[in-house]
């Protein structure tokens, strides 16, 4: 009867420990959950514009989402692991916007380059497979392919989210440009 109890007790204490270890998708800090040169990061440095003027400070330090949530915040998945596939190019994924704000312009800013990208040149890059900044599919898919001659650069990826009063919010994040695995 006790080697019952126990077997069933030690069983009911596997099963608790293996639930309660595939629900836990968040760990206590962002660099912990990412194990790989995979980015997602709220950035501390949005900035809110009134039709191309900054707002005060106090405006913009309840946009950053630096504190909490915020209807302001931005959060944006920059992965650069490298893909099977031939060329360069990093994914990017918004996973939180701005209530009210949607994404505008996109942008590559380094010594060596600049690109712009509008959504609807982005959606064109998808379907066409040009370099620049890309969305395909139902905007599944959405990254960043560039040519050889711009790996290694260092530079910053800043996105515009624009609303229907001309506001404008930007996330910006600095990283280098790296190859793809069949290249090294």
């Amino acid at each position: 009867m006790n080697k019952t109890k126990m077997i069933f007790l030690i069983s009911t204490m596997l099963l608790m420990f293996l639930i309660s270890a595939c629900g836990n998708k968040f760990s206590s800090s962002p660099a912990e959950s990412n194990t790989n040169t995979s980015n997602e990061t709220k950035q501390d440095n949005n900035q809110v514009t009134d039709k191309g003027k900054e707002n005060t400070e106090e405006n913009a330090e309840t946009s950053n989402g630096i504190q909490g949530t915020t209807e302001n915040e931005i959060l944006i998945i920059i992965d650069q692991t490298e893909k099977p596939t031939t060329g360069n190019s990093f994914d990017f994924s918004i996973k939180k916007a701005p209530k009210g704000y949607s994404l505008t312009e996109m942008h590559w800013l380094s010594k060596q380059s600049e690109i712009k990208n509008t959504v609807q040149e982005a959606i064109e890059h998808g379907q066409n497979g040009e370099d620049g900044f890309y969305i395909s599919g139902n905007g599944q898919y959405s990254g960043f392919i560039y040519s050889d001659n711009m790996k290694g650069e260092q530079g910053q990826v800043v996105f515009y989210f624009g609303d229907e009063e001309g506001n404008e919010l930007t996330w910006k994040k600095y990283l280098t440009l790296s190859g793809s695995a069949d290249e090294e």
